[in-house]
């Protein structure tokens, strides 16, 4: 086998993570729908031969840690050069059905030799509400068209059925069609750059850097947790309803660090539940990883090496491993920012010095579509309060946790559809008081234009952002209708001229508020960043 040396290593890490990127840039720059080419709701990586996650780029976690569920998915499948197969099956690989994965075979004189993924989310893929994310929604079926793998693509040719079969299901399909297209164009690059790395430096070297890189992780990833204190560490937190009642969710974790391994067990967590916060198991493993990364070293390269020393245990049955046909459409934006911050607390036992306070929680999920087969599905995530660090403030309107999408402009959301945006702003003293201030959230005030439904899925209504060390806690969200409150998760229908208003939670402070720099305090006030 062919061994690399240190410098030609970290050049093939680069080569191959700018590849991982390159096919998002080719994504993003070919989608029609403002989610993708905006928002830039979506990601893609390359794999080996063998299903492994070689490269990734830096996209949305939650589609990341749970992409190579699918690549082994289309495994099972047997794909052949020239394949194309789709999928957004949350029990075959999938995360919810709104997010549709694309996985082709990457040959290089007709031997398979790696995998391309993309995975982007959709605007609309049918189901009970325009842009397929229903609060009340009990069943998977109500949620949109459900796909196991199939080949969307054979021999390098459209499979006009499948095609067909899928845009007779969902809501505009011009567009689904051109951002199924830009998907299909993403992998077809991932081929053809890592064919062209194979003229430059030889099929050979380029498997055993495959290999390299995953081992090189694998390392750095050991050797960051073996600094750690071994013990367990334990921590909960509660969903606040699934839709169908209001009742917590509790979630609860132990985290065992021992040497240079972490083992998760979400023993205790609730059982699933009728509405749709169930996680499929992918995206609770996604939203671990993602957290032990951070708690390492961000910078290690992301592939199968980075998670080969994490273990996650979640009972069957569990509103983090449901049964089908459990409705999951909000497990993967909410559940999975809850877990996110229940591992984050319990691993704040072990290392304090390295974890903030809560940030907002959320990802504040807005829905507005009509019920005609062309007309509009409007979908984003809103940006919230980052909690305060141990050694400065929270960042001030980002996302936090398990996404890393971008807002849509407000040029591009009015010119696309019947949408106007009133206002659009920072909350002043959301953010909670401490040492270091939590990040504020904000307010994002749309009127409807059009009769339209909307669908809100949003979390830290009840239960704020917790500041820690003596912080405060961040501010809690709420959600409006022409000014009148309503619940975290709702869906109704409206009439044109409605405004709908989502203020977003605020990041938790950190450290005794008493201690807060008196020029830091001065700057807070002159920066309207609070009211009293």
């Amino acid at each position: 086998m062919t061994e690399l040396d240190a410098i030609t290593l970290e050049i093939m890490r680069n080569r191959l993570e700018g590849i991982a990127e390159e096919m998002g840039q080719v994504l993003v720059t070919s989608a029609y729908s403002p989610n993708i080419k905006e928002r830039r709701d979506c990601s893609t990586a390359v794999f080996d031969a063998d299903g492994r996650l070689v490269a990734q780029a830096e996209h949305i976690p939650v589609h990341l840690g749970a992409m190579p569920e699918a690549v082994r998915a289309v495994l099972d499948r047997e794909p052949e050069p020239g394949d194309v197969y789709v999928l957004n099956d949350p029990f075959a690989g999938g995360t919810h059905l709104p997010d549709v994965t694309m996985v082709s075979p990457i040959a290089h004189e007709g031997t398979v030799v790696g995998y391309a993924a993309s995975r982007a989310h959709h605007a609309d893929v049918g189901g009970m509400t325009p842009g397929s994310m229903p609060a009340g929604a009990r069943e998977v079926y109500q949620e949109g068209l459900r796909l196991p793998p199939v080949p969307l693509v054979r021999g390098g040719e459209i499979n006009d059925d499948v095609m067909t079969l899928l845009l007779a299901n969902v809501r505009n399909g011009t567009e689904r069609r051109a951002d199924l297209r830009a998907q299909i164009a993403a992998n077809e690059r991932a081929e053809d750059r890592i064919n062209a790395l194979i003229a430059e430096r030889g099929r050979d070297r380029i498997l055993a850097a495959f290999d390299a890189v995953i081992d090189y992780s694998r390392d750095r990833m050991a050797a960051e947790l073996e600094a750690l204190p071994d013990g367990t560490y334990a921590a909960a937190d509660a969903l606040e309803g699934d839709g169908v009642t209001d009742e917590d969710v509790p979630i609860e974790v132990a985290v065992e660090i021992d040497g240079d391994r972490v083992s998760v067990d979400f023993s205790g967590t609730a059982e699933q539940v009728a509405g749709n916060v169930n996680a499929p198991f992918a995206v609770a493993t996604s939203a671990v990883y993602f957290v032990v990364r951070c708690v390492t070293d961000p910078e290690i390269p992301p592939n199968q090496g980075c998670y080969d020393p994490i273990e996650v245990d979640i009972p069957e049955g569990s509103v983090l491993n449901p049964r089908p046909p459990a409705a999951v459409v909000g497990g993967n934006v909410e559940t999975s920012q809850r877990v996110t911050d229940v591992v984050f607390s319990a691993l704040a036992k072990a290392a304090p010095d390295r974890v903030p306070a809560q940030g907002q929680g959320t990802m504040n999920n807005l829905t507005v579509g009509s019920r005609t087969s062309e007309g509009f599905t409007y979908y984003e995530t809103i940006a919230g309060g980052f909690g305060a660090r141990p050694d400065k403030d929270g960042m001030d309107g980002v996302q936090v946790g398990m996404t890393n999408t971008l807002n849509t402009p407000i040029e591009a959301m009015e010119a696309e559809y019947p949408l106007r945006v009133e206002r659009y702003a920072l909350r002043p003293d959301s953010g909670g008081d401490g040492r270091f201030r939590g990040g504020l959230g904000v307010e994002r005030a749309v009127t409807v234009e059009a009769a339209a439904t909307v669908s809100l899925l949003t979390e830290r209504r009840r239960i704020a952002p917790r500041g820690v060390a003596g912080g405060e806690d961040g501010a809690t969200g709420e959600n409006l209708v022409d000014g009148r409150p309503v619940p975290a998760k709702t869906t109704r229908e409206v009439d044109p001229g409605t405004t709908v208003t989502v203020r977003t939670p605020g990041g938790g402070g950190h450290g005794d508020p008493a201690e807060r720099d008196p020029e830091a305090r001065e700057r807070d006030r002159r920066d309207g960043k609070v009211v009293r």
